[in-house]
């Protein structure tokens, strides 16, 4: 059986395979990815290359409908999520031509008193990187590392998860299409013990990972033998904190909307509710009736909702029995619970208390926990009390207790009010088990740049 193949998780049927990249493909790739850096990174300036991802744009919105029917295919979101997730890509990669040039001027630096001549810090690009990326967003996380490096000069292989080569494909073939040349731009079908030889590679400057805690370990270890720059976007189990509200209904449909997105298959979806004791009850009912309100649906068909299979077989398997298992534990569930094949009902746990495996555990699908508190400081530490620190959501009305909280909070984004409120000129990333580094905004082309220190006498 081929590694990459497209196993369509609402039927379960394999509708293609394609075969795993040879090491002499490899070599190839890596080859042509120096000599683009080598030639066309160094002939081109911001604006000419600001042009070609114009273009890159221009193609994801040209060809948004066969974009999005491939990832319905691949790791089944529902169509209009799919459509959303081109157009946000799209989004990503015109920020950058839009932006890239200012972002890459130098940047003078004021000389001590005394000092005669000139310094400042100009903007260049490190060289090869390789991008590690999974299947739950197929073109936005590929966006958010390609539209800034190819920006900066940096040349690009790209390994995608094995449920996604057509997506891959694709993305491959609009980088041709728009004009970037041979290497600039390269998907692969590689394994990961290839994937070892490409970070071990001299040639190769930087290493970028989106997915699981141990992926990212073992990635880490890799590029820190080889001394080599790595920007890990791992796991989430963000809070949702209400301390107070003037509208409960709409803030119970924000949780809705923050915990069922791309079908809870998201790194920095709202996971664990935390809400203050005099509006634990209301919000306890009313949400959990809205996510009994909302049934998984065939994620091609018309007016699919926004819940759709989970991406795999084994996705759903595996979060059947973590489900199981913190009731075992001593969990509630309030609804759902359940399990269809590749389908899971929208589940609402109560009663998750330190000690039980669920508590510090991220649920990648449907699943949200709520908790009681009995106030801010409650809140927070209970927000504090996770392993990961990507995300968070808190919903106050005293603007004062919103800047105090959000300072509080131990994550590398903080929403205030707001869900889904994602932008491409925000930067995205998280701390402590949730990674390192930043995606999006100015701070995503910082990452893989050799800021360069020119002093002038």
């Amino acid at each position: 059986m081929n590694k990459y193949a497209v196993v369509n998780p609402a039927t379960g049927e394999t509708l293609s395979t394609y075969p795993t990249a040879s090491d002499a493909d490899i070599v190839a790739a890596v080859d042509a990815a120096a000599a683009a850096y080598r030639d066309w990174s160094r002939t081109t300036t911001p604006d000419d290359r600001s042009a070609l991802i114009t273009k890159v744009a221009e193609l994801h919105r040209e060809r948004r409908q066969h974009l999005a029917e491939i990832i319905v295919r691949e790791m089944g979101k529902p169509i209009g999520d799919a459509l959303g997730e081109v157009d946000f890509s799209a989004d990503i990669y015109q920020y950058y031509a839009d932006h890239g040039p200012e972002l890459l001027e130098d940047e003078p630096i004021d000389l001590a008193e005394g000092s005669e001549g000139s310094a400042v810090i100009r903007k260049s690009p490190m060289g090869v990187l390789i991008g590690i990326m999974p299947w739950n967003f197929p073109y936005y996380q590929v966006a958010r590392f390609a539209g800034p490096n190819l920006m900066l000069g940096n040349t690009i292989l790209l390994k995608h998860a094995a449920q996604c080569p057509e997506s891959a494909a694709a993305i491959h073939e609009i980088f041709a299409d728009a004009g970037f040349p041979v290497g600039a731009y390269t998907n692969i079908y590689a394994t990961n013990e290839q994937v070892a030889d490409i970070i071990a590679d001299p040639r190769v400057q930087g290493v970028s990972l989106t997915g699981s805690e141990r992926a990212g370990a073992a990635v880490a270890e890799q590029a820190g033998r080889h001394l080599k720059k790595v920007v890990l976007e791992l796991g989430g189990s963000d809070p949702f904190i209400v301390l107070s509200t003037d509208d409960l209904d709409a803030t119970v449909q924000m949780a809705v909307d923050a915990r069922l997105d791309n079908s809870g298959q998201s790194c920095n979806g709202a996971k664990r509710f935390i809400v203050v004791d005099d509006l634990y009850d209301a919000f306890l009912e009313k949400f959990t009736a809205a996510m009994a309100e909302v049934s998984p649906s065939d994620p091609m068909g018309e007016g699919s909702g926004p819940l759709g299979p989970l991406s795999s077989s084994t996705a759903a398997e595996n979060l059947e029995d973590q489900v199981s298992r913190a009731v075992v534990g001593g969990a509630t569930i309030a609804t759902g619970g359940t399990r269809e094949g590749t389908f899971f009902s929208p589940t609402v746990l109560t009663g998750v208390a330190p000690g039980n495996d669920a508590y510090y555990e991220e649920f990648f699908g449907p699943v949200a926990q709520v908790f009681r508190v009995a106030d801010e400081d409650a809140a927070v530490e209970l927000a504090n009390d996770t392993p990961f620190g990507l995300g968070s959501y808190l919903f106050t009305t005293d603007e004062q207790q919103a800047a105090r909280v959000a300072d509080r909070i131990e994550a590398g984004m903080v929403y205030v009010n707001c869900v889904l409120a994602d932008s491409a000129e925000l930067p995205f990333g998280g701390i402590k088990r949730s990674g390192s580094g930043r995606e999006l905004g100015t701070l995503g082309i910082d990452e893989f740049v050799n800021k360069k220190m020119i002093r002038i006498a």
